[in-house]
């Protein structure tokens, strides 16, 4: 399954990042942002129209993807109490980066 097509709210582990091509800066970046294997993800918001951006939780750090992005991620969805349940209005132990810092 793609973190895209990830319903609300659901706890998923990072399988991936599929590269488009050999030097694909964006899935670099990704993984150097942590979307790495093993890595407990969650969407928590998506954006009015066409539901863009996703804002998605990975570890404690929340980032705003487009879908396009998202969708190179692969994840799984798993049944997992230990996933500690951050909610959008909780900042502590949070760290923002603006979608544009983090993605270039």
């Amino acid at each position: 399954m793609r973190l895209s097509e990830l319903p609300k709210g659901t706890a998923a582990l990072v399988e991936d990042v599929e590269a488009v091509h050999a030097s694909d800066a964006i899935a670099r970046r990704l993984r150097d942002l942590g979307f790495v294997r093993g890595e407990p993800v969650r969407i928590v918001a998506t954006g009015p129209l066409g539901g863009e951006p996703l804002l998605v939780y990975i570890g404690h750090t929340r980032f705003a993807l487009r879908r396009s992005e998202a969708a190179r991620v692969r994840v799984r969805t798993e049944a997992m109490a230990a996933l500690p349940v951050v909610e959008p209005g909780d900042r502590q132990g949070v760290r923002e980066v603006p979608v544009e810092d983090a993605l270039s």
